[in-house]
């Protein structure tokens, strides 16, 4: 029996607000409302917070949890880890076991011509990484001109500098600048919004054929890649048809381009593959990850490496002069391990595949005929709802500044769901080990919401207490 210490909610609440400044949050609004919802503990698919009511988890923490809460082997392998070796780091020609067999079993999975592994503590890290692989990667070729990377608009890459500037989220863009130079923006693969009504096929060509026209436009000696997550989750689980992908190697293999596999929500497990390009059908020369690598249970993120490119690092004969204290942590590293090996042993990827995901696009699509919803999609154990405001198109309430969507998930919440608004959709990714009595509950919590939500809408009264901007 795991014993829970005894907190003082209300306190702890009141010192959130005198001292705690949480991520992406409105820092007023956090004031007002007292402080953060406290959670304190969590089991299976399960939060439960200071105030004793218990929220079905529909966002996997951070589309991160794929194992589930309170999995007492990830702890041993914690304590065991912390027992033998806490931490070393791996700047001194050093390199803990935990880590070196990670390395191998990430490359593994990953297949083909992926072999090598660098190490960081979060998906904005491994993305700076990314950056600064590529650059490097040009400059040894002899090259350096090549230091423009393309990524899509709407797209999320992380919070740091580097990342903010690569990603293409407006709010996020518009404060702290001035950003980063050198990345370029087209448009995403965001067929309900930018393409409704189009043929899929033609447009699948369309935003393909984008990437092309601003690698000539820039030059194409200029170019050094082109990043984009197989499925945008932050941007609101926008999932690009079929051929997208496909056409997008093909774009960078004319042009010698290095094509990047943002993998940091697909990835392990997320899509019912691996990783997202393996469903979709393409192959990267450099794969960011983090989030399912350990499933949130302890800070880890990794880059996936192609051969030749570590031959190009090697020919360079100098040092790599990147990384961070905790790169490879050894601690970290350990867990990752145990989760993988949970994954594989719980044989949860294929289960994504053959039986949750398919039974959650079919759940989810029983509120296609729902009044407020535009559209449902799914893929593997990720999936929205758009919010509209007349059924057949997509148009929204109060000009798309998502205070519909965030009317709905508030009741979501109320109703004891976590799930995210983004802009006008409602998103989800609950963890991989979700039964299939949770997902039932899942969407039944979602209809009561939209029927509850849709005579305040109907008379002008949405409105939620605060929007999810991004991650």
């Amino acid at each position: 029996m795991v014993k829970h210490r005894n907190y003082n909610i209300a306190e702890l609440r009141q010192l959130d607000v005198a001292h705690h400044l949480p991520p992406q949050q409105n820092y007023m609004l956090m004031k007002d409302i007292g402080g953060s919802r406290i959670i304190t503990r969590a089991d299976g698919c399960t939060l439960f917070d200071g105030e004793g009511n218990a929220l079905l988890d529909g966002m996997a923490g951070l589309w991160c949890v794929q194992i589930g809460y309170g999995r007492p082997e990830m702890a041993r392998a914690a304590y065991e880890q912390m027992q033998e070796l806490p931490f070393y780091n791996t700047f001194f020609k050093t390199a803990s076991p935990p880590t070196i067999v990670l390395s191998a079993k990430v490359s593994e999975l990953l297949g083909g011509n992926l072999t090598h592994v660098f190490f960081s503590n979060s998906g904005s890290e491994a993305i700076d990484t990314v950056v600064r692989l590529v650059r490097y990667y040009w400059q040894i070729k002899g090259e350096g001109e090549r230091h423009i990377i393309i990524a899509r608009e709407n797209s999320y890459h992380g919070s740091t500098l580097a990342g903010v500037s690569l990603g293409g989220m407006g709010p996020m863009r518009a404060q702290g600048g001035p950003l980063v130079p050198g990345f370029e923006h087209v448009m995403q693969p965001y067929l309900f919004e930018e393409g409704f009504g189009e043929d899929p096929e033609a447009f699948a060509k369309r935003a393909a054929y984008a990437i092309e026209e601003k690698i000539l436009s820039v030059g194409p000696h200029r170019v050094a890649a082109v990043i984009g997550e197989p499925v945008q989750g932050a941007g609101g689980v926008i999932i690009p048809p079929p051929n997208y992908w496909p056409r997008v190697e093909e774009i960078c293999r004319k042009y010698g381009i290095l094509l990047v596999a943002d993998e940091v929500i697909c990835g392990f497990g997320r899509l019912g593959k691996w990783f997202g390009f393996q469903h979709f059908g393409f192959k990267p020369d450099l794969v960011a990850m983090a989030k399912g690598l350990s499933s949130g249970y302890l800070p880890i993120s990794a880059v996936g490496v192609a051969d030749f490119i570590v031959e190009a690092l090697r020919s360079a004969n100098q040092d790599f002069v990147h990384g961070f204290t905790y790169s490879g942590h050894p601690t970290a590293a350990a867990v990752a391990l145990k989760n993988i090996e949970i994954i594989e042993r719980e044989d949860l990827v294929r289960r994504t595949e053959m039986e949750t995901g398919p039974y959650l696009a079919r759940a989810l699509d029983r509120l296609s005929d729902h009044p407020l919803v535009g559209e449902v999609r799914s893929l593997g154990l990720i999936g929205a709802i758009e919010i509209v405001s007349h059924r057949g198109g997509n148009e929204r309430f109060s000009g798309g500044d998502g205070s519909a969507a965030l009317l709905i998930r508030d009741m979501c919440i109320d109703n004891g769901l976590m799930v995210r608004a983004v802009r006008d959709s409602l998103v989800m990714s609950p963890p991989l080990t979700i039964t299939l009595e949770e997902i039932d509950r899942l969407v039944a919590i979602m209809e009561q919401a939209l029927d509850n939500a849709s005579v305040r809408l109907r008379n002008g009264k949405e409105g939620g207490s605060g929007g999810d901007s991004s991650e």
